[in-house]
């Protein structure tokens, strides 16, 4: 209490000293890792007009302003039909207020990639065009045949789509047993979902982030200023969350209640997976709009426990829970330990939680992010190497949550989207206006999936936004920084290898790490290829992974500048 004191009292310019001598001492004792390239600019080309992407994210948008309106985000990026190229999936809202989707106005869609820089629109065939007001989607091998199958949520209706390895899928939530009912609320308000292996027997195990108690008979007309306008989570109680165990036959069980996922009651938005502690199982971060922040450490017995508080990431930097939308969970300073980064509403700024090892440290305005984000509200959120310099940047796809803000509040409702470069693991700089002339066009902007859609080491990024176009920004950066795709294939572990943990060693023993997940931002998902950008090495001297299994398995001298399919051995 005495230094606190003392410190409140100490002269202004004198505090400001220490600060900054502080900072830089931790700085200078990190040991930073260099990959011997400079910084280079990051640019995007948006080839939506030359696409053939036709779908238009349509939410059935009224003067009433119903709650689930503003909420639709969903899209995924994976590769459906096993040609090595990444295809698109967009989730769309349904008539209201029945929830009709039998308009093609409402389907969602399938393209797939035709590997010249265009897209087919394959959704009639496919069998995916979904039912009911959807909201998002996650990928992933569930059943280990090899074929990437998908998992949509929604008001209404969650569905479980089984790829058939035909170019076909089939509904087989009832089967399956994943409707996303709670015994007690029913049909839950389901906004993300995502696939990992939370007790390491090979198989995909599901969990689902719930929002809130909504209904269209009860829910409630509000208005700011006599405008009416869509209410605050406020107005509403909010859910548990769902952990359904992947039981190997096709079908699953709800184990929310006995794992302690359910004890839980958020307004959960974003759900991403990293092994935080490195004790071999993989943890879960969900991001609460209005509430804090939930982190579920995985016990290792099947059970979890709600950490958040005494990790340091439920509130931000002011202790504050902030309205919290999408999420990403990687390592961003090349320590070893995943961080997390957590977009969120004006004035909240977008926290980014330091992983230290043993908890997490909210490092947001001391490594530069909070000036260009404590104006601005975001959906999507992603971390990638986008420059492929070695250290991996922020991206943020931005809008209002309100779509007649200019009359309410006097703010644009329709946001550009952010892309903060990583300066060498503890700064980030704001290069979004030099990010292409497409990437400056504000739309209302949701959801947001990551991944290489020509297999040039770039990560692209698609945009959804609500009524109207997506946006697909090809990574156009230029430079010579070379990169390495990994695409796993479990044996043992699920097939998909999700909550793998990969080390690449460059030249001069510099190390970079990064993760198997799909699970990325909000009610989205991404390529499950794992991505190094490599910088001015052109070889890696390791690669080193560790399985959900508990194989360990190293690959020496590994040529940069590839796709590398990497099966899993057998001890």
């Amino acid at each position: 209490m005495m230094r606190l004191v003392l410190d409140i009292k100490m002269p202004a310019r004198l505090r400001a000293i220490r600060a900054m001598v502080a900072f830089l001492l931790t700085a200078w004792c990190f040991d930073w890792p260099t990959t011997g390239a400079g910084p280079g600019p990051i640019v995007f080309e948006n080839i939506i007009d030359s696409s053939g992407v036709r779908f238009v994210m349509d939410n059935s948008a009224s003067a009433r302003k119903h709650q689930i309106e503003t909420m639709v985000s969903g899209v995924a990026i994976f590769d459906y039909n096993n040609d090595g190229l990444m295809d698109l999936y967009f989730v769309n809202g349904a008539r209201l207020p029945d929830m009709d989707k039998s308009d093609p106005r409402y389907w969602n869609r399938l393209y797939r990639n035709n590997g010249d820089g265009t897209f087919t629109d394959v959704t009639a065939k496919s069998g995916l065009r979904g039912e009911g007001f959807a909201m998002g989607v996650a990928a992933g091998d569930y059943d280990n045949d090899g074929w990437v199958d998908l998992y949509v949520t929604g008001i209404n209706l969650n569905q479980l789509f089984h790829n058939n390895g035909d170019g076909t899928f089939t509904d087989v939530t009832e089967k399956a047993g994943v409707r996303g009912l709670h015994p007690k609320l029913g049909k839950t308000w389901s906004i993300s979902a995502g696939w990992f292996d939370y007790d390491n027997d090979g198989r995909l195990d599901l969990f689902v982030t719930n929002y809130v108690n909504w209904s269209l008979a009860t829910e409630p007309l509000c208005k700011i200023r006599d405008i009416v306008a869509y209410c605050s989570p406020n107005s509403y109680p909010g859910q548990p969350n769902m952990l359904f165990h992947n039981n190997g036959d096709g079908t699953f069980t709800d184990v929310s209640e006995q794992s302690g996922i359910g004890k839980h009651v958020g307004k959960g938005m974003g759900v991403v997976f990293a092994d935080y502690d490195r004790d071999g199982f993989t943890d879960v971060f969900v991001s609460n709009d209005t509430y804090r922040n939930f982190l579920f450490h995985n016990n290792g017995n099947g059970t979890f426990s709600e950490v958040g508080i005494v990790n340091g990431v439920a509130y931000n930097e002011n202790g504050k829970s902030v309205a919290g939308m999408g999420a990403d969970f990687r390592d961003v300073d090349n320590d070893g330990h995943p961080d997390i980064f957590v977009v969120g509403m004006i004035g909240d700024t977008f926290p980014l939680f330091r992983n230290r090892g043993k908890d997490f440290s909210d490092v947001t305005s001391a490594w530069g992010i909070a000036a260009p984000t404590v104006r601005m509200t975001a959906w999507g959120a992603g971390i990638a190497d986008f420059d492929n310099d070695g250290w991996k940047d922020l991206f943020a796809a931005c809008a209002s949550i309100l779509d007649n803000s200019e009359e309410i509040d006097h703010l644009p409702s329709k946001l550009p989207n952010k892309v903060l470069r990583n300066s060498g693991g503890n700064r980030f700089l704001d290069v979004s206006e030099s990010a292409g002339p497409g990437f400056a066009v504000p739309q209302a902007h949701r959801g947001a999936a990551f991944g290489d859609l020509n297999n040039d080491g770039r990560i692209d990024v698609v945009v959804t936004n609500q009524n109207s176009r997506p946006e697909i920004f090809l990574n156009r950066s230029p430079g010579s920084n070379h990169w390495l795709l990994v695409k796993l294939v479990g044996n043992r572990s699920n097939r998909d290898g999700l909550g793998a943990r990969l080390k690449a060693t460059i030249a001069g023993g510099a190390h970079l790490y990064n993760h198997a997940t799909t699970s990325t931002g909000l009610s989205a998902s991404s390529d499950p290829r794992v991505h190094f950008g490599l910088g001015a090495a052109t070889r890696i001297e390791k690669l080193e992974i560790w399985w959900p299994s508990g194989i360990h398995q190293s690959l020496s001298d590994v040529k940069a500048d590839q796709v590398l399919t990497v099966r899993e051995t057998v001890e």
